[in-house]
């Protein structure tokens, strides 16, 4: 008799048996529905450090979210005002207002429920989540004026309480600019043993700051020459908001003739220093990058010029002849404030739009000195002085705060008459404004090259700083904000962006 053979092997048992348990699970999937929970899958300010430019992030969910319940249980600690729009299973929120410096933040979202669950009626929520950025770090920048930093560049963290001397002691620093990222400065600078202030050279330096925690900051203090002296006096230059390119005015040495505006590269891919061109156009006065970094405003001829920035720049992009100044510029561009010259020797400040609106917002009898828009609110911080004895010309300066849809004008600080080289620059993100007070020499002694002057060529003595916290226009408290000396001797204070 033949033996018997079993039809169905171990191993195909075991097959069947897991197919028919496979069949089960996805029969019971079918029967209760989708179990798996939506999640976020991406946030893009993760770890992130931001600083006032940047105004919005996005959250990327696993699944279509159910949008009301997202927006209900979606927290920032501590708190930032924002607005909300959707673009599919992408959630951007949008700051109203630059995030405060300085401060650690979290997002977090739980309880919210995906548009599935919602149309089925079941209470499945998604994962819980949260993220953490923080903001940058309250930095400022001053040139020293005590006798151990005198003319060098310092830096202090207030977040930190750190300083760094970032120049060297045998260069006396004239004027510096941050490039917008905050990991080096832009300074013109002359040697401290030469006396000509016409002798200054452009250099960057490092400030030991990173714009991204994840990425090594380079140490601070390290200098690059930019622009030399050779042939040409550097004497006043911008540095564009995007930090790709310097605009500076230069004076042939042999040739008084031959002067006007230059333009070239902040920085080089190779080891030689970047070359600069010559913008063609007729010679001006102050002159101002624009905010989207392709012109510069000049003050030409009796109005102010809006120039390309290229080597025929003989055709304006636009001209403004009833003003002789541009103070500012609107972080996107549409508004500028604008002074106009009149013969009674007063001025006038406007607020002029790309839609064609000049606005009148204050008369003085003094100067303007320096306007900054809030990047907050609707409001103008202005450094003005009013003429208060016309035989002696006494001015009294001042800073005011100007709400730009009312016209209304609310002053904040009173300064003594006898300053008046004040510098004044607001926090990027609207909440502190930091200005100086430099004391003149008083003998009429010869100087020596050593000696700090201001940018009106006199003499400084000593200088302080100080900080003063602002408030919104309509805060309706009866709180008098007043300023802080800070425990610093230097002046021309600069915050880092």
């Amino acid at each position: 008799m033949a033996t018997s053979k079993t039809l169905i092997q171990p191993l195909d048992r075991v097959a069947i048996s897991l197919m028919l348990l496979v069949s089960l699970l996805i029969g019971f999937m079918i029967l209760k529905g989708d179990l798996v929970a939506a999640s976020v899958r991406e946030f893009t300010w993760e770890n992130q450090q931001i600083g006032a430019d940047d105004i919005a992030f996005t959250l990327n969910f696993s699944r279509p979210m159910d949008v009301q319940s997202v927006e209900e249980n979606l927290r920032i600690e501590p708190p930032l005002a924002g607005k909300i729009s959707w673009a599919g299973r992408r959630m951007v929120y949008t700051l109203l207002t630059p995030a405060p410096y300085g401060t650690n933040y979290q997002v977090l979202l739980q309880d919210a429920r995906d548009r599935f669950a919602i149309q089925e009626g079941k209470n499945r929520v998604i994962h819980p989540f949260v993220g953490n950025f923080r903001s940058r770090d309250r930095v400022i920048i001053y040139i020293g004026s005590d006798a151990e930093h005198q003319g060098q560049l310092v830096l202090y963290n207030l977040t930190q309480e750190k300083k760094n001397i970032l120049t060297p002691k045998d260069l006396i620093v004239m004027d510096f600019k941050p490039f917008p990222d905050g990991e080096k400065i832009l300074f013109l600078a002359r040697t401290k043993n030469n006396p000509d202030l016409l002798s200054a050279q452009l250099y960057t330096v490092t400030t030991g700051i990173s714009a991204q925690p994840e990425t090594p900051a380079e140490p601070p203090g390290r200098m690059d020459l930019l622009l030399d002296n050779k042939q040409y006096q550097n004497l006043k230059f911008d540095l564009s908001p995007d930090g790709k390119t310097v605009v500076v005015q230069r004076g042939n040495k042999n040739n008084p003739s031959d002067f006007g505006l230059w333009f070239m590269p902040s920085t080089s891919n190779t080891r030689e220093r970047p070359t600069p061109q010559r913008l063609k156009s007729e010679p001006g006065g102050d002159f101002m990058i624009t905010p989207d970094s392709q012109a510069v405003a000049v003050a030409q001829g009796q109005g102010a010029a809006i120039l390309p920035i290229q080597n025929d720049a003989s055709k304006p992009l636009d001209y403004l002849p009833q003003f002789g100044l541009v103070q500012s510029f609107s972080k996107d561009g549409s508004q500028a404030a604008m002074v106009k010259f009149n013969t009674d020797y007063t001025r006038d400040l406007f607020l002029v739009t790309n839609q064609g609106i000049q606005k009148p917002l204050l008369k003085t009898t003094g100067s303007i000195h320096n306007c900054q828009f809030d990047p907050a609110s609707p409001t103008l911080y202005c450094l003005l002085t009013q003429l208060i004895s016309d035989e002696e010309y006494i001015e009294q300066p001042y800073v005011v705060a100007i709400d730009l849809k009312t016209g209304e004008q609310k002053p904040l600080l009173l300064l003594p008459t006898e300053q008046r080289n004040v510098q004044m620059s607001l926090a990027p993100d609207g909440l502190g404004l930091l200005f100086d007070q430099v004391t003149a020499q008083v003998d009429q002694q010869p100087l020596s090259a050593s000696v700090l002057k201001t940018q009106d060529g006199e003499a400084i003595a000593t200088s302080s700083l100080w900080l003063m916290p602002l408030l919104p226009m309509d805060d309706t408290s009866q709180t008098t904000i007043k300023p802080e000396k800070l425990p610093f001797v230097g002046f021309h204070p600069r915050w880092l962006p």
